[in-house]
C-alpha cells in the first residue's frame, strides 16, 4: 500500500460531517503504524491541528467536517502519521494496566476474562519475600486471588497459565490489536488492520 503526501489526502462523504468533538485523529508512527493499539493512539482535534501547524504530522485522511478561522477554512484531519519515527523499543511502564494487557485481561490461574473483577497476585507471596516486579505479578480474578492468599504456589495448587515477565513495547502494541475500542471510524481501518492477510 502507498502512502502519498498531504496533496493526495482521502476525504470522507459529506453526510459524515459531525461536530468537531466527536472527531478525534487515528495518529500513526512514520512508518503508518497506530503509535499504540490499546489504548488506541488518538489526538483531539485541537491537538491534531497544532501537529498539524507546527509541521510535525502529514495529514492522511480529512472528515468532512470544518473548523473556520476569521481568514480560512480547515477540514479536520481523521488520520495522521508523524513525520519523525517514535522507536517502541523503550521499556514499557510497570502498571497494573501494562500487566493485565500482557495477560490478555485474564486470570492466569482459571482463564477467566472478566475486567470487573481483575485484580493482580503476588505469585510468591510478599509474606514469603516476594518482589512487586514484572516477574512476580500475574493478574487475578478476585476470587481465584482470595484462594490462593499468602500460598506459595506448590502449597495452593494454583499455577499461571503464562510464567510472568517483562514484555517490550512491541509486544504489548501486538496484545492490544485484540482489543479494539468501541468507536472505529472507517478511515482508520486500513491503518489498523493494513497487515491482516486478505479473504480472498
Amino acid at each position: 500500500m502507498q502512502h502519498s503526501s498531504a496533496a493526495a489526502v482521502r476525504r470522507l462523504p459529506a453526510f459524515q460531517a459531525m461536530p468537531p468533538d466527536g472527531c478525534p485523529a487515528l495518529v500513526l508512527n512514520a512508518d503508518f503504524r497506530p503509535l499504540s493499539y490499546f489504548p488506541l493512539s488518538l489526538w483531539s482535534w485541537q491537538d491534531t491541528l497544532k501537529a498539524v501547524f507546527l509541521d510535525r504530522v502529514d495529514v492522511v485522511a480529512e472528515y468532512e467536517t470544518q473548523v473556520h478561522s476569521p481568514t480560512r477554512a480547515m477540514r479536520l484531519p481523521s488520520v495522521v502519521s508523524l513525520k519523525t519515527y517514535v522507536n517502541h523499543a523503550r521499556q514499557p511502564a510497570f502498571t497494573r494496566f501494562n500487566v493485565f494487557l500482557r495477560d490478555g485481561f485474564a486470570c492466569q490461574y482459571c482463564g477467566t476474562a472478566e475486567r470487573e473483577n481483575l485484580t493482580f497476585d503476588h505469585v510468591i507471596p510478599r509474606n514469603k519475600g516476594g518482589k512487586t516486579t514484572w516477574e512476580n505479578i500475574v493478574a487475578a480474578c478476585s476470587p481465584c486471588n482470595l484462594k490462593k492468599g499468602g500460598k506459595m504456589p506448590r502449597d495452593a495448587k494454583m499455577f499461571p497459565h503464562h510464567a510472568p515477565r517483562r514484555p517490550n513495547m512491541f509486544e504489548l502494541n501486538e496484545r492490544g490489536r485484540a482489543f479494539p475500542p468501541n468507536y472505529l471510524h472507517e478511515s482508520w481501518q486500513d491503518y489498523l488492520y493494513w497487515d491482516v492477510e486478505l479473504e480472498p
